[in-house]
C-alpha cells in the first residue's frame, strides 16, 4: 500500500506517494514531461520490496501545483526541498527524460546526497534544435507552459550542466532505450564516459523503457542497486 505525500516547498504544493518499509533505504522517482508519479506504479511496486520509494508529481504535473513558472532549476530545488521536509539526507535517485535532467542537476548541485543515480534514456541537456509543438485544442494532463519552458531550456541549455557531469560522484547507471528512442544514443554514451563512475546499459524498448519493458528495467535497476 502507498501513502499520499503532500509537501509545500517555497509556496508550491508538491504531491506524490510513498511506499515500502519506513526503515528501508530511500529511493526517489522523477517522471518525464507530461507524466506524473503514476507512471512508476508497476516498477515502483517492485522497488518498494527493497526501498522506501518516494514518487513525486513535479510542479505543473499531476496533483502538484501548477504555478505557471517552470525551469529545470526550480524542479531541482523542489525535489531537494521535499527531501529536506522529509528529513532525508541521502537517496537513490531515478529520473526518466525530463525527470532525468532534474536528477542530473540535483546530483551536480548536491553530489553528497546521492547514493546511486539511475538515468533513463536522458543525457545532460544539449542544444537539440527542436520546435515546441502547438498547444492542442483538447485538454492535456499537465500545465502547457511546462513544455514551453522545457523546450526553451533544451534549445539553449546552460553549458555548465554538461560540463559539471564529471563532478557527479555517485555510481551512475544510464539505461538507454536503443534505436527506437528519439534520444540520440551517442549522447548517452558520451555522458556515461564523462561520469566518474558511469555505466551504460541498453534495453531496446524506445524512450519509455520502464513502461515498455518493466521486468527488464526493474531487474537492471535492482541489480545496479545491489538489491
Amino acid at each position: 500500500m502507498s501513502e499520499r505525500l503532500q509537501v509545500t516547498v517555497d509556496g508550491v504544493r508538491l504531491v506524490g506517494h510513498v511506499s515500502g518499509a519506513p526503515d528501508a533505504p530511500p529511493m526517489v522517482l522523477l517522471h518525464g514531461l507530461g507524466d506524473d508519479a503514476g507512471t512508476w506504479d508497476v516498477v515502483g511496486g517492485e522497488f518498494a520490496r527493497h526501498f522506501r520509494v518516494v514518487a513525486i508529481d513535479l510542479r505543473g504535473h499531476g496533483l502538484s501545483d501548477w504555478p505557471g513558472t517552470y525551469s529545470f532549476e526550480l524542479m531541482r530545488d523542489d525535489v531537494l526541498g521535499v527531501l529536506d521536509r522529509l528529513g532525508v539526507d541521502r537517496v537513490n535517485l531515478l529520473g526518466h527524460s525530463m525527470g532525468g535532467t532534474v536528477a542530473y542537476l540535483i546530483a551536480e548541485k548536491e553530489p553528497g546526497r546521492i547514493d546511486r543515480l539511475i538515468l533513463e534514456d536522458t543525457p545532460p541537456p544539449y542544444p537539440w534544435g527542436r520546435t515546441a509543438p502547438e498547444k492542442p485544442d483538447t485538454p492535456v494532463p499537465f500545465d502547457w507552459p511546462v513544455l514551453e519552458a522545457v523546450y526553451d531550456q533544451l534549445n539553449d541549455p546552460d553549458p555548465a550542466w554538461w560540463e559539471r557531469v564529471s563532478e557527479i560522484s555517485a555510481p551512475t547507471l544510464i539505461i538507454a532505450g536503443g534505436p527506437g528512442s528519439h534520444i540520440p544514443q551517442d549522447k548517452l554514451g558520451e555522458a556515461a564516459a564523462r561520469l566518474p563512475h558511469g555505466t551504460l546499459q541498453v534495453i531496446s524498448a524506445g524512450h519509455h523503457v520502464h513502461t515498455e519493458r518493466p521486468a527488464e528495467f526493474t531487474a537492471a535497476v535492482l541489480a545496479f542497486l545491489g538489491a
